[in-house]
């Protein structure tokens, strides 16, 4: 069999994202948070402790499933990462976790009313696959670009995914809003059917990943075998060395944090908040999706005049003002504004992130790296939304939650200020440890 070209395989690496897109939109951002709120009972959900019932809305529930899975994903990313550069094993990897998490968005649709504790832990199990399988599809990155096309390729397969997932997105809004018509005994059926298609919809466009991005375009690494506490300890020593992308990795755990609960909370604040139609809430993730791909085009071209820093730090502005805004919204069409302002900045914010550090890993070390790289997405994953459910949870508001984000984008913009990208560029190049 021939071997694919660079060009085919940049295109099967942005189709993944085209593919995989379909699951943040339509699982995890838009249509199961309001499905697993329509299973809580009104009185929320109650779970037997040894000192009695703890009582939490469905809000808190949503927070603890995303943190739970993002937690687990952490623990492993280091070893996993570690195994993948010591055996070629991106690709294969790439594929367990895609097919894991597919297969479990498919299960979704076997759920019903009163199952809220099963569509959980099936979404923790579907997470765990599409963040997972992130891992290995970000280590190929830096193989398949450099320089100034980094961020380009970066930010065409953000582009790629929003159009995939908006696509999908739209068509399980039309499935629900049109229930009837369309043969579906009522729209909580439709919407079970929209979680079937979107885990189909995922594997089968990653098919051509498999097939055209292959384990040749990674550079092979001369890592030690994993092992427990000692391995972890030993890939961080050998990072922190590294001390513009250690100080990058900080300032994106904290950033990232912010971005990541206001998309996964978006939704189901609008609903319990502001009492938002589903209809009002799926239709503006819609304008969310279309809007993010040009934009993230946009962003690549930004990079190139700016510079990819100071163009993250541009985004991170712009969302500590999204934060602020938030927390003061009464009116529906402040949400549909918040969606835009989001729009705008979302894809480019982490397309230029992820083609930044990129440039700051040395030569073989990706997969291990971009482990530690979704160590801090997921821990963002983690706290923000941990943040979110226990706030809601003793406040019974989600607003101060909503305001307590723009801490974490302070904090990642300062962190990220004291980046020095040439000197960690020279560094990540010469393969070796920075002197502290």
């Amino acid at each position: 069999m021939q071997k694919p070209s660079n060009r085919q395989a940049q295109i099967g690496w942005c189709l993944y994202d085209w593919a995989n897109s379909a699951f943040a939109t339509v699982v995890l951002a838009a249509v199961l948070p309001i499905y697993i709120a329509s299973l809580v009972p009104r009185e929320g959900v109650e779970i037997p402790l040894p000192w009695g019932l703890w009582h939490m809305p469905a809000t808190a529930l949503w927070g603890y499933a995303i943190s739970l899975s993002m937690l687990l994903v952490a623990i492993a990313a280091p070893a996993l990462g570690s195994l993948a550069d010591r055996r070629g094993l991106r690709r294969r990897l790439l594929i367990v976790f895609c097919l894991t998490g597919s297969v479990a968005t498919c299960f979704l649709a076997t759920t019903g009313p009163g199952d809220y504790l099963l569509a959980a832990g099936l979404f923790v199990v579907a997470n765990i696959g599409f963040a997972g399988g992130n891992i290995f599809y970000n280590a190929f990155l830096p193989s398949l670009a450099s320089g100034p096309n980094l961020d380009k390729l970066s930010a065409r397969g953000y582009a790629l995914g929003y159009i995939g997932g908006g696509l999908v997105l739209l068509v399980v809004f039309l499935m629900i809003q049109f229930a009837a018509p369309l043969g579906f005994a009522d729209k909580g059926v439709a919407t079970r059917a929209g979680f079937l298609l979107t885990g189909c919809w995922w594997f089968a466009f990653a098919l051509p990943t498999f097939f055209w991005v292959r384990e040749e375009a990674a550079l092979p690494s001369s890592t030690p075998p994993f092992k427990g506490l000692t391995g972890y300890l030993r890939i961080l020593t050998d990072l922190v060395h590294y001390r513009d992308l250690s100080l990058f990795l900080l300032a994106f755990l904290f950033y990232n944090d912010g971005i990541q609960t206001v998309i996964s909370v978006s939704a189901i604040f609008g609903r319990e908040e502001l009492g938002l139609s589903q209809t009002t809430i799926l239709g503006t993730f819609l304008m969310i999706q279309f809007v993010a791909m040009p934009a993230a085009l946009l962003f690549g071209r930004l990079a190139a005049s700016w510079g990819p820093k100071r163009t993250v730090m541009f985004s991170l502005v712009v969302f500590l003002t999204i934060t602020v805004f938030a927390f003061s919204m009464t009116k529906g069409w402040q949400f549909w504004l918040l969606g835009l302002l989001v729009a705008l900045i979302l894809g480019g914010s982490q397309a230029i992130s992820r083609s930044l550090f990129a440039t700051l890993i040395p030569p073989g070390k990706s997969a291990r790296f971009f482990g530690f790289y979704a160590i801090s997405d997921k821990f963002a994953s983690i706290f923000g939304p941990l943040v979110f459910a226990l706030i809601a949870n003793l406040t019974g508001s989600t607003r101060l939650a909503i305001l307590a984000l723009s801490g974490f984008f302070m904090v990642g913009i300062l962190l990220l200020a004291c980046v020095n990208l040439e000197r960690g560029r020279g560094r990540a190049l010469q393969n070796l440890p920075a002197h502290l």
